[in-house]
């Protein structure tokens, strides 16, 4: 197995630290370092991840560095080639994702600075929250090219879709095929005119209403889990959406996923970040692809952009 390359991943909560071994148990990485403002948690997850290699057969070395408030320990992501932002406060049951955007503005701005400073040439994804938010301001403080910063959020609304469709009819997720674009939250635009189960359109295997139904499960999938779990939110399918993003770029792959990007002209559309489906490879984003819409569909990612650009023009100020 070839191994190159350094990934870093900011904040070592369960997002955080779920992604790292993901990419870790790649065994693709030479290095993947995760850091925290938590004294000791990352260095103490790390040696703890890095004695199960000899279990999972990889090799990849996890490395974890505590940071403080001034910018300590950022020299550790030196190098990074991909850099994936987890670092923020989860949901509380009964909050939505704007209700984090003050207080993870702040957390956003600090870690970008020191990304922009530490790892100059890296690919950012960002995956705190509210995403689309958080992804403009991530790009603003970097100062990367529009490109070389991504949001996650596209890939875990999908699956989740998916899933959901796989449960309601009982087959296997393998089957099926769902999109889902604009934003990651109240304005998403699931694409039903592109699902599909074993190549058979998900609307003549499924009424309207149902549709609807999971339509309206997979908008509210964070919200859901918050609320069972009470403390903290999901990190389990958010952790393997981000992990098979920055495969993608380590890889140059050319693969096309659902992400947070900038637009620039795609559908009509310029100046913010939405959920597309776009081309990943070394530097990001290598080109948006315009999925083919509905009059409706285009009408309803008409609608996401435009709140998620007003919300972005503020992103500034935080």
């Amino acid at each position: 197995m070839s191994r190159s390359g350094k990934v870093s991943v900011i904040g070592a909560g369960f997002y955080g630290s779920t992604t790292a071994l993901r990419l870790a148990e790649y065994d693709i990485f030479e290095t993947v370092v995760l850091t925290d403002v938590i004294e000791g948690k990352p260095e103490g997850l790390a040696i703890d991840m890095n004695q199960s290699r000899w279990i999972e057969g990889f090799e990849t070395n996890l490395v974890g560095q505590s940071t403080g408030p001034n910018g300590e320990g950022y020299e550790a992501i030196a190098g990074s080639e991909i850099v994936i932002i987890t670092a923020g406060l989860p949901r509380k049951p009964g909050m939505s994702r704007m209700d984090l955007i003050e207080t993870n503005a702040k957390i956003m701005r600090s870690v970008a600075e020191n990304i922009a400073k530490c790892a100059p040439g890296a690919v950012v994804i960002n995956v705190a929250n509210p995403l689309d938010e958080m992804t403009a301001l991530a790009q603003l403080v970097t100062g990367f090219p529009y490109q070389r910063v991504i949001g996650q959020a596209g890939m875990l609304d999908t699956a989740r879709f998916t899933n959901f469709v796989a449960e309601k009819l009982g087959v296997p997720v393998s089957s099926v095929k769902t999109l889902t674009l604009g934003s990651h939250g109240d304005t998403m635009v699931p694409v039903a005119s592109v699902c599909s189960v074993d190549g058979k359109p998900l609307t003549e295997l499924l009424s309207a209403d149902e549709v609807d139904d999971l339509v309206t499960r997979t908008r509210n999938g964070g919200a859901e889990i918050v609320a069972l779990l009470k403390t903290g939110s999901a990190y389990y399918a958010p952790s393997a959406a981000a992990a098979r993003m920055a495969r993608a770029v380590h890889e140059d792959s050319g693969v096309v996923m659902p992400v947070c990007a900038w637009v620039d002209g795609e559908y009509g559309l310029s100046g913010a970040y939405l959920g597309v489906e776009a081309e990943l490879g070394r530097e990001g984003i290598r080109r948006v692809v315009e999925t083919p819409l509905t009059d409706s569909e285009k009408a309803l990612l008409i609608e996401a952009y435009e709140a998620v650009k007003a919300k972005q023009a503020d992103v500034k100020d935080l």
